[in-house]
């Protein structure tokens, strides 16, 4: 199972020998506890029905094949990878407090200087106290250079200072930490939105992403979150962290159907090594 070991595996096609009624009844049941969600368990579970109908499959075991190509068919959204093609490319991290945006994007920063590129980090959670601090011991633990400033200043500021740096010092990557909770949903659009013009403005041709990272052990709660922030903001793709202390990653599954975002990164420890890119085979085979 590699990476995804934690992931509560659904024995159910062990359980069983043949595709009836009771059967489908509890994979629903275990489908929905995995934290795949209701509307997307049952898409899956009558996909599962239709294709097996069509194949003339009755057991279990070849029910267990079909059921990985129907989930990996429903992961299948966008690319996985990044698109950092420009030289500066911006990678901005949005979410709330707590799910690891900043340990994530110090992670980030230590994989791709591991490809040969140049980053630079942008502490633009200046509302959080010590966040900077936080992100400046993730630049030293990776080798990183940082830009910053004091606390209550100016986000769009801060970036203005990174993208500045960036275009001086041929940076090939910008990861801008922005701030987790702001009053509501008109505050944080309204950041976000200065923090893009900064972006447009300073690196007109620059490749972006918007990454969401959400916390994989709070289950349905982090897609509503992911909704939430969609209605606000361009998300280009998802980091799920705390995978490895979840039996409920399903939740994947109901992000990439529901809300048609690709997982790109999926954290998997403490360890400045444990952030990977997202496996889909790897995941449906340690689900199913």
């Amino acid at each position: 199972m590699g990476f995804f070991d934690k992931i509560k595996k659904i024995g159910i096609f062990s359980g069983f020998s043949k595709l009836d009624d009771e059967f489908y009844e509890e994979l629903e049941e275990s489908l929905i506890l995995a934290d795949v969600g209701v509307e997307t368990t049952m898409e899956a579970v009558e996909e599962l029905k239709k294709r097996t109908k069509a194949a003339g499959i009755k057991d279990t075991e070849g029910g267990r094949s079909c059921m990985k190509e129907v989930l990996a068919d429903l992961l299948s959204v966008r690319n996985t990878g990044l698109a950092l093609g420009t030289k500066p490319s911006v990678c901005l991290f949005i979410g709330v407090n707590g799910v690891g945006k900043t340990t994530t994007i110090g992670k980030l920063g230590h994989a791709l200087k591991g490809e040969g590129k140049k980053v630079l980090l942008c502490a633009a959670d200046t509302f959080r106290a010590a966040a900077s601090e936080q992100l400046s011991i993730w630049a030293e633990r990776g080798g990183l250079e940082i830009i910053k400033q004091g606390e209550g200043a100016d986000p769009a500021a801060v970036v203005f200072d990174a993208a500045s740096a960036a275009k001086a010092r041929g940076t090939d990557v910008i990861l801008v930490d922005t701030a987790g909770r702001l009053h509501n949903k008109q505050n944080l659009m309204n950041e976000l939105n200065k923090i893009s013009r900064v972006i447009d403005r300073e690196l007109p041709d620059s490749d972006r992403e918007t990454l969401l990272v959400l916390d994989a052990t709070t289950g349905q709660n982090g897609l509503i979150q992911a909704k939430q922030f969609l209605e606000t903001a361009g998300i280009t793709g998802i980091v799920l962290t705390k995978l490895d202390g979840t039996a409920k990653g399903g939740i994947v599954v109901a992000i990439a159907r529901e809300l048609g975002l690709p997982v790109k990164y999926v954290g998997l420890g403490e360890g400045i090594e444990d952030l990977r890119p997202f496996d889909a085979k790897a995941y449906v085979e340690a689900l199913i």
